[in-house]
């Protein structure tokens, strides 16, 4: 398996991930949409503006996250730290829009209302199947 092509085929074709959160050692988890910059290694989401989520990254940026697949068992999981972007929902919209269609919607009807955030990892595990599991060193 060439671990770095599977991992890029993953976050190319997956169009969301379980992120967890914890603050007070209480766990959280959540669906999001995301979109994986391969030539930074960045991982960005957005949140609507004061939502828990928000709270609890500016409490708390160590995040873990997994890929959501849609058919078999192909996924990515890493852990990270979350901060909020430079860029905004609007410098990758056309990212986003690309790999989620249905977010040009999101974006044209709530996009003043979120926040781009980033997460930066440097190793994740890749999962093509059952039999074939690795650790990619980013």
């Amino acid at each position: 398996m060439d671990i770095k092509a599977e991992f890029l085929r993953i976050m190319a074709e997956q169009t969301e991930i379980a992120l967890a959160t914890s603050v007070n050692n209480v766990p959280n988890v959540r669906i999001v949409n995301f979109y994986f910059e391969p030539a930074e290694n960045i991982l960005y989401f957005s949140s609507f503006k004061g939502n828990d989520k928000v709270k609890e990254i500016n409490v708390n940026p160590n995040v873990a996250f997994t890929t959501i697949p849609h058919g078999g068992n192909e996924h990515v999981k890493a852990k990270g730290i979350v901060q909020k972007s430079s860029k905004t929902i609007f410098d990758l919209a056309e990212q986003f829009i690309a790999k989620i269609p249905g977010y040009k919607d999101t974006i044209e009807y709530a996009g003043e209302s979120l926040i781009l955030f980033e997460i930066r990892f440097d190793t994740a595990v890749v999962t093509k199947d059952l039999h074939s599991i690795k650790t990619l060193k980013l």
